[in-house]
């Protein structure tokens, strides 16, 4: 696991893409070239989040297939989709075409709980079967079957002139063991160990048994979860902080970045909403000053991959020079090698 004399694996970013709602294509042209510079800059991976009736990416699967088409090497994938808004059939399949279409380079990270302000989309969502949706840990496990290559349905065969398959196609073989879940809990990280699936955490967490500290937490979450995987300390794991290097940023572009920090600072101090969500801090400054910083990071010791959150408000010149710093400034400090 990453120490100062252990370098980091594998870094991604994530970024959420955000447009205006008048004039949208600009918005997910930016958000596609800052894949392809991703790629170009060495990165393992490049993540996109999942909005849904907001001005963010809403169809990271229809992004992503995009995005397969000008890169070559990168790995896509989301953080996370909401299962709540989706059938796992439909998604299989589109999970499944978009894998191929990559040529395997899919990584869907996905998340289960009822659809945020359920009350006023269920008429729209489920009009018919709003009461009766189970937004619980079965639907992964239904697509993560779906996506082995489980039977969908009770008939195969030859009908007129059509085959039809009792299993998703397209089918790729190697897409379930990329299938990552989103938790923030104990008993998601347990959850996901015996699902055998890989865990993404990020920079928020339940405050669990009284504790508020974010680093034990998320490491006892780390912890449950190889715990109960069938790989135990081999299981994959990817952290999420929001990483700001200023190395090459301008005056304007450090009191920006500055700024930012501050004014999210003060969730940071205590447990947030009802779900008591508890916030890291973001880390802003040199790759030096960030590096040492995350090496005394309880959780960050613990995984050897990450997705460094980019934040939501910032320009796309800002997104280009927080990329190149984190590929040809951090990421060496934390003994990284980009991808070629």
């Amino acid at each position: 696991m990453p120490t100062e004399t252990q370098s980091l694996r594998k870094l991604g970013f994530l970024t959420i893409g955000l447009f205006d709602g008048d004039d949208p294509r600009p918005g997910h042209e930016s958000t596609l070239r800052v894949l392809e510079l991703g790629e170009q800059l060495g990165f393992d991976s490049a993540w996109v989040r999942h909005r849904h009736l907001q001005y963010g990416i809403s169809s990271p699967v229809a992004v992503l297939a995009a995005a397969t088409q000008r890169t070559s090497r990168i790995e896509l994938g989301t953080a996370v989709i909401p299962l709540g808004w989706e059938n796992p059939l439909r998604l299989a399949e589109d999970l499944a075409t978009v894998d191929v279409l990559s040529g395997g380079r899919l990584n869907p990270g996905v998340s289960v709980s009822p659809p945020m302000h359920y009350e006023d989309v269920r008429g729209a969502l489920y009009p018919d079967t709003g009461d009766r949706e189970d937004f619980g840990y079965d639907r992964v496990s239904r697509l993560l079957s779906l996506i082995r290559g489980e039977r969908a349905s009770t008939f195969s065969g030859v009908e007129g002139i059509e085959t039809f398959s009792d299993r998703v196609q397209p089918h790729s073989p190697g897409l379930a063991g990329r299938l990552w879940y989103g938790g923030a809990s104990t008993r998601s990280a347990i959850w996901t160990g015996q699902a055998g699936m890989n865990y993404l955490t990020s920079s928020v967490v339940r405050a669990e048994e009284g504790s508020t500290d974010f680093e034990s937490i998320q490491l006892s979450h780390v912890r449950a979860f190889r715990s109960h995987h069938p790989d135990g300390a081999r299981a994959r794991v990817s952290q999420g902080l929001v990483v700001i290097p200023t190395d090459s940023a301008t005056a304007g572009q450090r009191a920006k970045y500055e700024d930012y920090a501050a004014k999210r600072l003060p969730r940071t101090k205590t447990p947030q909403g009802p779900g008591g969500l508890l916030f890291s801090r973001d880390y802003v400054g040199t790759s030096a000053e960030i590096a040492s910083q995350l090496y005394q990071h309880a959780a960050f010791r613990e995984i050897d991959e990450v997705a460094f959150a980019l934040p939501f408000t910032f320009e796309h010149e800002d997104y280009v020079q927080i990329l190149t710093d984190l590929a040809t400034r951090l990421g060496p400090e934390l003994g990284w090698k980009p991808a070629s």
